[in-house]
């Protein structure tokens, strides 16, 4: 079993920034990939960014040069670093992290950027 916890979600006016984490615990291969995703009401869930453990990252075109991913291996952990916000980021964020073709997710938090 694998379990995600998000952090760092709240309310923000356009242009600032915010810095979400997922933690990771329970059975976890030590070659992975992590992402983020995010819903807006009434659209499908998107991708946002993964990244891979060694590194390798890939963005969706709507968060280029705005959002950068990171991680920290030793503590299982993914970052979301989100500069330069827009209302339309508005969002509940979802950790995934796939295992054993099985793909987890977080419970989510909310983003919430003001005109």
């Amino acid at each position: 079993q694998v379990q995600l916890v998000e952090s760092g979600g709240g309310l923000v006016q356009a242009g600032g920034s915010l810095r979400l984490s997922c933690a990771a615990s329970g059975r976890i291969a030590s070659l992975n990939v992590m992402g983020w995703f995010r819903q807006a009401p009434g659209k499908q869930r998107e991708l946002v960014a993964t990244i891979t453990t060694l590194g390798t990252t890939n963005y969706a075109d709507s968060v280029k040069g705005r959002f950068t991913i990171s991680r920290a291996n030793a503590k299982n952990t993914v970052y979301l670093q989100m500069n330069s916000l827009k209302p339309e980021d508005t969002a509940v964020y979802y950790c995934k992290l796939p295992q054993s073709g099985v793909d987890y997710w977080g419970e989510g938090t909310l983003v919430t950027v003001s005109s």
